[in-house]
């Protein structure tokens, strides 16, 4: 079992194919799971799944909506968005990675998170900052 930090292989296809639209006045939603460390999330994730999903007070399957932050914009050569920070306040959980994906239809995975060791909040914030929106640190950059 292992998480591997990557964009998905089915969301750049599913970019060419004209199936993602990150711009702030879209009606798709993205949203943001968190997994343990006995999940297997990496490049070839192709949908959000409840296996090996965290549980705990104060976390919902499925995760948090994410709200655009930065629409889609570019510098230099790379094309990049950024998301708001996202919190679940008052949680009990242990979490070893994420996965950003599109809600609705089949749940198409766009990003894997690895946050590099298990973070856990007790009865407290389980926050995710999200990089500086720029083509260097933004969380989804196509150069």
């Amino acid at each position: 079992m292992a998480i591997t930090q990557a964009l998905c292989t089915s969301f750049k296809q599913a970019l060419l194919d004209g199936e993602m639209d990150f711009s702030s006045d879209t009606a798709q939603t993205f949203k943001i799971a968190l997994f343990t460390s006995s999940a297997t999330l990496g490049a070839a994730t192709t949908a959000y799944s409840v296996t090996n999903e965290v549980s705990g007070t104060g976390y919902t399957a499925g995760g948090n909506t994410l709200t655009i932050s930065a629409n889609p914009a570019t510098s230099g050569t790379t094309a990049f968005l950024d998301f708001a920070d996202t919190t679940w306040a008052t949680a009990t959980i242990t979490a070893r990675g994420a996965l950003i994906y599109q809600s609705g239809g089949y749940n198409a995975a766009v990003a894997v998170l690895d946050f590099g060791a298990d973070k856990t909040s007790t009865a407290g914030d389980f926050t995710i900052q999200f990089p500086t929106a720029d083509a260097s640190n933004a969380i989804i950059r196509i150069a």
